[in-house]
């Protein structure tokens, strides 16, 4: 399973006629099922990326992508696990995609363009010096879910697991060296965030869709892909309100109508899927995917999960 997310462009922007990313909506779009009802759950970024990997809500400090790195202060746990309270750095005893896939002995790794150095976070209590890009360094913490749980940035296995992007290269060389999960973050001119971007090129939806023309075919030729793999393409936010919030979502809309991009093997080409998802059925349908158990969100009754909509007969 391959993800890979884009920043804060609404559905129509990207979809519609006229889209700046040809690449994407095009050849791209040619070969998958294009989600024309996914959502994000929040504003700004950072609560999107945790629900992926962890199903735990939004939060006031999270809604404000924890400009400050401080710990989570909990005030209970609600039926289906989602921790009450507020604060960014999430307990130990709280679980993520990334422990099942430990537990269950499958393999995981977070790529991270522009990470100055493996596991990279702030100090517990300090303030996030990667909000902004820098000339030669694009990194955005906020952008790498991970480093937010105590569970993963206390295990010596975060420094082998959360990377920089470059090692993604080497892995995808056999089926063997492939992660079982491979979750992509480009930096901060590459997901289409800053426009114009800090090193003088245009930033935007264009610059976009330009690297993924220069990334994902490697992703698609690679063995692990050709075998039984999945690539999911999506946003985390929209930029506007006129792209949602949609009603009767399990689990909410509120970060817009970004839509998704799901190729496979496993997948009709240029086929489209009007059923509603959202960032919790992305964790969902991974877990289902993986035979692993729910998480917080992603166990919330009516929560959809990728199904004959975007799967071909037989799969």
């Amino acid at each position: 399973m391959f993800v890979i997310n884009l920043e804060n462009k609404g559905y129509g922007r990207v979809w519609d006629t006229g889209s700046a990313a040809p690449y994407l909506t095009g050849s791209l779009r040619s070969q998958g099922v294009l989600l024309t009802n996914y959502y994000g759950i929040s504003h700004n970024s950072l609560p999107n990326y945790l629900a992926q990997i962890s199903g735990q809500p939004p939060n006031d400090s999270t809604r404000r992508d924890c400009h400050t790195y401080t710990p989570f202060k909990p005030s209970g746990t609600d039926s289906q696990g989602r921790l009450l309270g507020d604060g960014c750095v999430f307990p130990a005893d709280v679980p993520t995609l990334a422990g099942q896939l430990v537990a269950a002995g499958k393999s995981w790794r977070g790529y991270m363009e522009d990470m100055p150095s493996p596991c990279q976070h702030p100090g517990l209590g300090a303030v996030d010096e990667h909000l902004k890009a820098a000339p030669g360094d694009q990194y955005a913490t906020r952008h790498n879910p991970f480093v937010y749980f105590q569970s993963v940035t206390s295990s010596p296995d975060c420094s082998k697991n959360v990377v920089n992007f470059s090692a993604l290269q080497q892995d995808l060389k056999s089926v063997d060296t492939t992660p079982n999960l491979s979750y992509i973050t480009p930096n901060l001119c590459h997901d289409g965030h800053d426009s114009p971007c800090v090193d003088g090129s245009p930033g935007g939806l264009g610059t976009a869709d330009k690297w993924l023309s220069e990334q994902v075919p490697a992703i698609l030729a690679s063995p692990a892909f050709r075998h039984d793999g999945m690539l999911v393409i999506t946003f985390d936010e929209a930029d506007g309100g006129a792209e949602g919030p949609a009603a009767g979502v399990a689990g909410g809309t509120a970060g817009g109508k970004v839509g998704a991009l799901v190729i496979s093997p496993f997948t009709a080409p240029g086929t489209t899927s009007d059923r509603q998802y959202n960032h919790y059925s992305l964790l969902a349908s991974m877990e289902n995917f993986f035979s692993l158990s729910r998480l917080a969100g992603a166990g919330e009754p009516g929560v959809n999960t990728f199904g004959a909509d975007v799967y071909r007969a037989g799969s």
